[in-house]
């Protein structure tokens, strides 16, 4: 096996296990169950499922730029995101702090929308493996959002 397949594994057991333990450790519980919730609240089952894709995403695209650049600015934005993906769940489903999360989410967009941006013009196809989390993470922060509103 070539360093290069060793990276990719690693950045998949990495992200899609940590997902993984982050998302098993922070279940939504009766909590998140007894929330008043906006009508386009996805189902419960929708979320590992779109998540485990994200993260395959999410780890293809820190591989690709790790092997284009290194430990660069753009893959320290990479990293950010990350940290503050795996954050979320434990301040939301776990505190409770919603505020708290809604800030997390918002921020991780910024980050994820950084990277697209930083990565667009010398890798196009890694900049767009980060467009639909771009659209899941808007989604799920309008989400958040109203679940503030209305709780």
């Amino acid at each position: 096996m070539n360093r290069s397949t060793l990276y990719l594994i690693v950045l998949l057991v990495l992200v899609v296990g940590g997902g993984w333990i982050v998302g098993a450790s922070n279940l939504p519980g009766a909590w998140y169950g007894s929330l008043h919730k906006p009508p386009f609240t996805p189902p419960n089952w929708l979320f590992p499922i779109a998540w485990t894709v994200l993260y395959i995403l999410i780890a293809v695209a820190g591989w690709r730029t790790y092997e284009r650049i290194g430990s660069g600015l753009v893959m320290q934005v990479w990293w950010a995101q990350l940290v503050l993906n795996f954050a979320w769940s434990p301040i939301f489903f776990t505190k409770h702090w919603m505020w708290g999360a809604f800030a997390v989410i918002v921020t991780m967009f910024a980050l994820i929308i950084a990277f697209i941006v930083m990565s667009w013009r010398k890798d196009r196809i890694t900049a767009l493996l980060f467009v639909p989390y771009a659209f899941w993470v808007a989604f799920a922060s309008v989400l958040n959002a109203s679940l503030n509103v209305l709780n």
